[in-house]
C-alpha cells in the first residue's frame, strides 16, 4: 500500500514569479519532491491542483488566492 503525503502549505504576502506555464503573475509556487521549484498562475494552480499536490513537497500560496488543492 503507497501513502500519500501532502504537501507543507504556507501563505506568503505576494509572490514575484511569473508562471512556468503562461509567463502570468504567479499566484502559487511549489518545491517538488524530486528537486527544483515551479511557479504558476491562479488558472494554471488551479486546473492542475491534483498534479501538484502529487508531486510537491512544499507548496506557497499567495495571500487572499484560494487554491483548489488546499
Amino acid at each position: 500500500m503507497t501513502t500519500l503525503l501532502s504537501p507543507e502549505i504556507d501563505t506568503v504576502g505576494e509572490l514575484t514569479d511569473r508562471c512556468d506555464r503562461c509567463g502570468a503573475a504567479a499566484k502559487l509556487e511549489v518545491t517538488l519532491t524530486s528537486g527544483g521549484d515551479l511557479a504558476f498562475c491562479g488558472h494554471h494552480a488551479n486546473r492542475m491542483h491534483a498534479e501538484i499536490a502529487r508531486v510537491a513537497s512544499k507548496v506557497r500560496v499567495e495571500e487572499g488566492f484560494v487554491w483548489a488543492g488546499k
